[in-house]
């Protein structure tokens, strides 16, 4: 007997609540009722999935390993039923679109900003990851319609190549590096600085790592930021060099940009679990148009 889409609903929400009595009054059903859904969800699977606690309800390692698919079940018959009543003209829709911190900052502000001219009767939700691990998760989970990130790796959907995002190396007005410099700058030139770097749960904490490995020196930290956007406005205050991608830098920033040499890049991508519907279709084409100014290729 396979799981039905009603018991996987069972089985998520009593997790979220941790309460078989909870559950089954959001549910509106019987706690026998869950309990006999439940226990036909556990032989369909072959195993036992919660373990009942006196107070709570603990997922078992089989339950673990269904739980993220149960979800993304649940996300996938949610966009059937949005698209269905979208076409049929009953809703305007909501949009659920995930991304990394850098690129919410950079380059979804005026892609959201024609969206919202485009499709004012679409809700758009927008969750954001520090790192590119997490959004690749949380977009195998079902937890959005589109990922907007660096290229995932070993994504078995569809994927949509956006271009480039270039790094900049952030210094203040009166940096003597960014007095001497041309425009350019070698990372190594500034192997001896304390720099603003990033969490280290944030992905560009990695790249920063890398960049200045490659230069063949390990950065000194001056401060580590939890917000993206902070670590520009703190090199610009002196606090030290940092990198970043240009797109994130603010309008009227008083701090210097300075390309590295060699130059930094990743490739950014927009992916689904599956083939996507007509509205993740529609605002990946709004977000390819914006991006059709990044030569496409590989990260430096």
């Amino acid at each position: 007997m396979a799981a039905t889409v009603r018991q996987l609903e069972y089985l998520v929400t009593v997790v979220d609540t941790g309460s078989f009595t909870r559950a089954a009054e959001l549910l509106h059903v019987t706690q026998p009722a869950l309990s006999h859904q439940i226990r036909a969800l556990e032989r369909a699977v072959g195993g036992a999935l919660l373990e009942r606690l006196p107070r709570a309800v603990r997922l078992t390692p089989m339950g673990r390993a269904v739980l993220p698919h149960a979800r993304a079940t649940l996300a996938d018959t949610e966009r059937l039923h949005k698209a269905a009543r979208c076409v049929a003209g009953l809703a305007g829709g909501e949009l659920e679109i995930a991304t990394v911190y850098s690129v919410s900052l950079g380059i979804l502000p005026p892609v959201l900003r024609a969206w919202r001219r485009r499709q004012p009767g679409v809700r758009i939700r927008l969750r954001e990851y520090a790192h590119t691990d997490e959004l690749r998760a949380a977009m195998a989970a079902g937890r959005a319609d589109l990922a907007i990130g660096p290229t995932p790796e070993s994504w078995p959907g569809p994927v949509r190549d956006l271009g480039v995002e270039e790094f900049v190396v952030v210094l203040a007005a009166d940096d003597p590096a960014a007095l001497d410099a041309d425009g350019t700058i070698a990372p190594a030139a500034l192997a001896d600085r304390a720099w603003v770097h990033f969490a280290p749960d944030n992905g560009l904490a990695e790249l920063l790592d890398r960049v200045c490995a490659a230069a063949g020196f390990h950065p000194t930290v001056a401060v580590r930021v939890e917000q993206t956007a902070a670590a520009p406005l703190l090199a610009a205050a002196g606090l030290g060099p940092t990198l970043v991608p240009a797109d994130i830098v603010p309008p009227g920033f008083d701090g210097v940009l300075l390309r590295p040499d060699p130059p930094v890049r990743r490739v950014l991508t927009a992916y689904t679990r599956t083939r996507p519907d007509p509205l993740t279709t529609s605002f990946a084409d709004l977000l390819a148009e914006h991006t059709a100014g990044r030569r496409p290729q590989r990260p430096a």
